[in-house]
């Protein structure tokens, strides 16, 4: 086999212990994943690189053969398998562009499917496992409202919303990539092998675990990440007040991302999950795709407007508005008590001018009571 730096890339990234964060000094520091395993030595990890300690640098040394050789039996089933690896370290790959930027992302990816993953637009659906017939409408309504768009559908491949949304998505003509939490090989649910294979042709399998690796508990929460680190937008069509939905939710407003949620009926106390991420001000209330489709500003038209109405010399605004779009055009997205300090400005008034310039469709409410320009 040919030892190129993906295959020493394949190694470090099966180190136990070591963590996405260390990896990625190793590799810094080091120049290249080869360097890690070829050049450098236990005192040069203890002492050149910040945060590597000696036990670190020992476990780095001692299990340099036990990684490599299975280094290259993952390749090999990879290559026998039509399974491409995409790499953090490389940008000719097609690893998600969009995880690029979070400190916890994957250090490599296992994919097999067709589906472009960096030049879509993208929506992540989750929920719950226990889908009612009304999240399975809600995820048909949403993806029917969609589907003119041609996103890109992202969810987990579970039981529930989450294979609503892969099945709608066929259905729709629309690609759809299932984010695994085990390896390619060990389709979890087994009961979505089918599903999975129509996947495969229209749209993709991804997983950072390599073949062989089990669903665990542990390894759903960090699927999670994936999902709400690709998406440009995550909905979510029912869930309970707790779970991998709410997780995936919380995951997704750490890393500024739109989130929606659609509200559920106060009958079924099992799936008010939506009800209290609004409420919250974790996820914005959307009763359709359009709605989603809108504040994305996917249409061509809507930014074109946006960009005649940004001329603030040419709206009736009084003072304080016209400070408060200023404030946002300078500092970006900021939080409600920041700006009352800033144009000092009592938080009860602040909400009414606050209120005003969304109805004008100037500045959007984002999670976390944070407000931001809408161009």
């Amino acid at each position: 086999m040919k030892k190129n730096d993906l295959f020493y890339q394949v190694a470090l990234s099966l180190l136990e212990g070591i963590g996405g964060k260390n990896a990625r000094y190793l590799y810094m520091y080091c120049g290249s994943a080869q360097n890690i395993f070829q050049k450098w030595t236990t005192d040069d990890f203890h002492k050149k690189i910040p945060g590597i300690g000696l036990k670190t640098a020992e476990k780095i040394t001692k299990n340099k053969k036990e990684v490599l050789k299975k280094a290259e039996e993952i390749i090999e089933k990879c290559e026998k398998n039509d399974v491409q690896i995409l790499s953090l370290f490389e940008k000719n790959t097609d690893f998600p562009d969009a995880l690029r930027n979070y400190d916890d992302a994957p250090l490599l990816m296992y994919y097999k499917g067709n589906a472009k993953l960096n030049d879509k637009k993208i929506i992540g659906i989750v929920g719950t496992r226990q889908a009612t017939d009304y999240g399975r409408d809600a995820v048909e309504k949403i993806l029917i409202d969609l589907a003119p768009y041609r996103p890109l559908v992202i969810s987990g491949l579970a039981y529930g919303i989450d294979i609503a949304a892969h099945k709608t998505a066929l259905k729709l003509g629309l690609e759809t990539v299932g984010v695994m939490a085990s390896g390619l090989d060990i389709i979890y649910p087994a009961e979505h092998r089918k599903i999975a294979f129509e996947m495969i042709e229209n749209g993709g399998l991804l997983t950072e675990n390599p073949f062989g690796t089990t669903p665990d508990p542990r390894r759903f929460p960090a699927r999670n990440r994936i999902i709400a680190g690709m998406v440009d937008a995550l909905i979510v069509a029912e869930a309970q007040q707790t779970g991998g939905a709410i997780i995936t939710v919380d995951i997704a407003n750490d890393y500024n991302k739109d989130v929606f949620a659609v509200p559920s009926s106060i009958k079924n106390t099992d799936s008010l999950g939506c009800n209290m991420l609004i409420q919250q001000n974790k996820a914005m209330l959307v009763n359709s795709g359009i709605e989603i489709a809108q504040f994305l500003e996917w249409d061509n038209s809507q930014r074109i407007n946006k960009q005649i109405r940004m001329n603030l010399d040419e709206l009736d605004l009084n003072e304080f508005e016209k400070k408060i779009l200023q404030y946002l055009k300078e500092k970006g997205e900021t939080q409600i008590d920041i700006l009352a300090y800033q144009l000092q400005k009592p938080i009860h008034e602040l909400n009414a001018l606050l209120l005003n310039l969304e109805l004008l469709n100037l500045i959007k409410s984002v999670p976390g009571q944070k407000f931001s320009l809408k161009n």
